[in-house]
């Protein structure tokens, strides 16, 4: 497969490895209604720093994830601000990406990249990602895709009426689309949902004969293909012969006809002298349709209802790229089967997401969960500008009063840094955010419960006072660790703790991350312990 090649591609392409984990650190102030949030989160800074903060608790089950990147128009003033230790990549940052950049193509791969192959890791095996862009990149990120999640994963290209009409000032031909990229984690494993039947596609469904098997709709008899066997005439109720169009058969064969008709399934208009159509029960067919490519306003909405609904919550214009809710709501009724499913956006903007699951919930008692990200993009000139608390939040807090969602959210920032530079600083995370991060480096899986992560979830197993952290396999995990860099100097290992760990775990693998060790190499080879030392042998796999 051919393979999409750009400037930073060797710098950037692992970079997401080298990003430290960091805290994500509760606000409570801004919190609302946080005895409902059951899973919701919004969270307060640079979207590449929140995903890897995220692993340890969603790597893998994340079920649904839509994101709205910049589009790289060259009008939006956006701007490359990734840290990476390169040189060239240096020199981009803090400068704004305009249309004459020849390297724009290049700076919003770099700035995509990381971030895609960290949302591939939350994704659970069985779930999709869907990516809102338009011709500026669609082009480039079908072939990025094809080599992140793989060329086999790729769904549909969706495309998304975002206009109603054309616009007159237009320069060449108006643009009335843009693209909904889906892609699958593994695609085998993967179905997509039926889409509800809207009003008007119900309306189709009648009962002109009063089947008492309820309502249907006329299905036509004749194939656009010939064939034999299905080739043959019909005499309808008023003695006239029907055969098929020209060049044409029926569908089905004389003898399946023949028990339609016995079965009353074959209808021949309400005087008995129209072409024998077959009857359709709505009891009878999918509960839902087919989904297609095309997602016209009708059933996706479009730019201007998205400003409405977020005009009827904001008065003033405070965001100029709104979704709409429909094409969200569409998109996690087509990929989630589960009502208890986990939805991310990691480029939150004016809130949607978060806005159409909980009005999904609403419809149908759903438990849905959201995990937002939203920087603050503050400036020089605006230092104070804050989109995630001001809009991402303000929307979410606002709809929820204004329609009556039963439903809250927790309010997270990007915090700490877990790296021995911030330790050894005595910048110190708690034991509990400590730990998360300890056992997903050990064991690659999340510590919380996989039927419901959360952050406030109750961890049964972990065990501040002991250092237990939880148990893997054949493995238990322990961190010697307090927040309190003065009695973190003074803690190891020692021959009393691995005794108790010992007669608590017979003929278990023991590691523990501890800052020091006090045990003979021979004893802990008989003892079958494994000890990582923290700060430094930190990311150490076992």
């Amino acid at each position: 497969m051919p393979t999409l090649q750009f400037k930073g591609k060797n710098i950037i392409w692992n970079h997401h490895l080298s990003i430290p984990y960091h805290t994500l650190d509760e606000v409570e102030k801004l919190h609302f209604q946080p005895e409902k949030a059951d899973g919701n989160l919004i969270i307060e800074g640079d979207n590449l720093l929140a995903l890897k903060a995220l692993l340890p608790q969603y790597a893998g089950k994340v079920k649904c994830i839509y994101i709205d990147p910049p589009y790289n128009t060259g009008n939006e003033g956006w701007v490359y601000n990734d840290n990476v230790n390169s040189p060239m990549l240096k020199d981009w940052l803090g400068k704004e990406v305009g249309k004459d950049d020849l390297t724009r193509h290049d700076k919003w791969l770099c700035m995509m990249v990381p971030r895609l192959k960290l949302l591939r890791e939350l994704l659970a095996d069985d779930g999709a990602i869907f990516i809102s862009i338009d011709d500026n990149e669609q082009h480039i990120l079908r072939m990025a895709m094809d080599e992140l999640f793989g060329e086999e994963n790729f769904v549909a290209n969706i495309v998304w009426q975002k206009k109603y009409g054309p616009a007159n000032d237009a320069k060449f031909i108006s643009e009335t689309h843009e693209y909904v990229i889906m892609y699958c984690k593994n695609k085998e494993l993967w179905a997509p949902n039926l889409i509800n039947r809207n009003e008007g596609q119900l309306k189709a469904f009648q009962n002109p004969d009063n089947d008492p098997r309820g309502v249907w709709r006329a299905s036509d008899l004749s194939a656009r293909t010939y064939s034999k066997n299905c080739d043959y005439e019909i005499k309808i109720p008023s003695g006239k012969i029907v055969n098929p169009p020209a060049s044409r058969s029926w569908i089905i064969t004389q003898t399946r006809y023949n028990e339609l008709l016995k079965d009353g399934r074959i209808y021949f208009g309400v005087a008995g002298s129209g072409r024998p159509m077959q009857k359709k029960f709505l009891s009878e067919v999918k509960e839902g349709i087919t989904p297609q490519t095309w997602w016209d306003r009708e059933f996706a909405g479009d730019n201007k209802i998205a400003r409405y609904e977020l005009k009827e919550i904001f008065p003033d214009n405070i965001f100029d790229t709104p979704k709409p809710l429909k094409l969200l709501k569409r998109i996690i009724e087509l990929s989630c089967s589960s009502k208890d499913a986990f939805i991310l956006d990691s480029f939150a903007g004016s809130g949607t997401a978060m806005h159409a699951v909980m009005d999904l919930n609403k419809e149908d008692s759903g438990n849905r969960k959201c995990i937002m990200i939203q920087m603050t993009e503050a400036t020089e000139a605006e230092p104070k500008k804050n989109i995630c608390k001001d809009i991402t939040r303000e929307r979410v807090k606002r709809a929820i009063d204004k329609y009556g969602y039963d439903s809250g959210f927790q309010y997270f920032k990007v915090g700490i840094p877990i790296d021995a530079e911030t330790l050894l600083s005595g910048n110190l995370p708690t034991f509990k955010q400590f730990a998360d991060y300890v056992y997903y480096l050990c064991t690659g899986e999340s510590l919380k419960n996989k039927s419901a992560p959360r952050f406030k979830h109750a961890r049964t197993s972990l065990n501040e006072k002991s250092y237990f952290v939880g148990e893997h396999g054949n493995s238990v995990i322990y961190l010697v660790y307090k927040q309190n860099f003065d009695v973190l100097t003074r803690m190891a290992l020692n021959l009393t703790l691995a005794e108790k760990i010992i007669v608590e775990h017979p003929k278990k693998k023991i590691i523990v991350y501890a800052p020091a060790c006090f045990l003979e190499e021979d004893y802990m080879k008989e003892k079958n312990i494994d000890y990582v030392g923290i700060p430094y042998n930190l990311f150490r796999r076992t």
